[in-house]
């Protein structure tokens, strides 16, 4: 292999990938093909939140190879691995919440889940946040709200509005025509921004006055991530429509979205297979987000990143760095410029460091490892972290 044919051969998601060159990867740290060692401090973008390919996933998923793999589309067969994932988050979510559609990405179920609002409410207008982040399927690039990302592909779904995050007065957005507001519990790509004074209590006020429903995204929150299983437990707030995916799967690729019984029973009929799906429900995959979820929920874990979270604040004083956003492990330290951000990111992987950039706030240094990630590892990736800010301060 080479970076040519990774160049020809696999399609790019940007001009300039990093191209590095993996051999393996071990608890919090990538190894590439010249045995250079990585202290991961982005886990896959959220999603490695037990770290890399850490025990208990590795033999769930090994077990369940020994039984079967695809053997139906989704719905049909009942198989262990999904119906013990289900029931298992039913017991993590709030008590009317009781039915997850298990999907290959949150991005499929972000879909899936604005199908679900219009279909149970009758109505079309779906608002959405500015600075929103969904994903990037046709669905949930029409809830992006971020028009450079977005024109090249119009048309996409009509009768899309937007809100700003936090601002209550726009609440009156919310009508009588509204199916759905579909709100990140803390905006991702925006910076890792959080919800202000009650501001997600409010929107569901306005919700359940006017009939239409809530719909939160927690992909990136979600699993451990803020201290909670869900993020929304941190802000007294109560969904109708859950989304989740990243850290949920350990590693591997999964999405859903949890509803009551009466919201998920109105995609089984009229029409039938209101939403269907090949390998959503795979049940590799689902025996490796139930192990997942089981570390998570019966370990310290949860805690554990609250308490790294304060070291972190506490680790990372520098001239450079304004501000931390965010809570838990799903932090991003704002510098004083997009270019020194963009250095930052760039020599820490010369440094075995790896960081990585967040979508629209071009000042932010995404900091997601894995929640598995010990003291001792976050004190060399803070280390090196200020190393590189020191020599940027000299040259600045």
């Amino acid at each position: 292999m080479s970076k040519d044919d990774f160049l020809r051969f696999q399609a790019q998601t940007t001009p300039h990938p990093l191209a590095m060159e993996i051999s393996h990867a071990e608890g919090s740290f990538i190894y590439d093909n010249n045995q250079k060692k990585y202290l991961d401090f982005v886990a896959g973008v959220s999603a490695c939140s037990l770290g890399h390919r850490h025990p208990k996933v590795v033999e769930a998923i090994k077990n369940q190879l020994d039984s079967y793999m695809h053997v139906m589309v989704y719905g049909e067969y009942i198989q262990k691995p999904a119906l013990e994932l289900t029931q298992l988050l039913a017991n993590y979510l709030p008590k009317h919440i009781e039915k997850t559609y298990l999907t290959n990405s949150g991005t499929e179920a972000i879909d899936g889940a604005l199908k679900l609002a219009r279909r149970y409410t009758g109505r079309s207008e779906i608002l959405a946040a500015h600075k929103a982040y969904h994903g990037n399927t046709m669905g949930a690039l029409s809830v992006m709200g971020y028009e450079e990302r977005k024109q090249p592909f119009r048309p996409l779904l009509p009768d899309v509005r937007f809100i700003h995050f936090n601002e209550e007065k726009e609440l009156e957005k919310i009508t009588s025509k509204t199916a759905a507001v579909i709100l990140e519990t803390i905006q991702g790509g925006a910076g890792f921004i959080e919800p202000k004074n009650e501001y997600l209590q409010k929107v569901e006020r306005r919700c359940k006055a006017i009939g239409a429903l809530l719909i939160l995204d927690e992909i990136q929150p979600g699993f451990g991530r803020t201290g909670t299983v869900f993020g929304f437990e941190n802000y007294n707030c109560t969904p109708d429509i859950v989304v989740v995916g990243k850290g949920l799967g350990g590693g591997m690729p999964i999405g859903a979205f949890s509803a009551s019984a009466e919201l998920m029973d109105s995609l089984s009929d009229s029409p039938k297979l209101g939403h269907i799906t090949t390998f959503g429900g795979h049940p590799v995959i689902a025996a490796a987000a139930l192990a997942t979820l089981k570390e998570i929920t019966e370990s310290t874990l949860m805690n554990d990143a609250l308490e790294k979270e304060k070291y972190i604040r506490k680790k990372l004083k520098h001239p450079l760095i304004k501000e931390i956003r965010g809570k838990g492990l799903m932090l991003s330290a704002l510098t004083s410029s997009p270019e020194i951000t963009n250095k930052v990111v760039i020599e820490a992987m010369n440094q075995g460091l790896i960081l990585f950039w967040l979508l629209y706030e071009p000042k932010a240094i995404r900091i997601t490892p894995p929640l598995t990630i010990s003291f001792e590892e976050l004190e060399q990736g803070c280390n090196t972290l200020l190393k590189i800010l020191d020599s940027l301060s000299k040259n600045c």
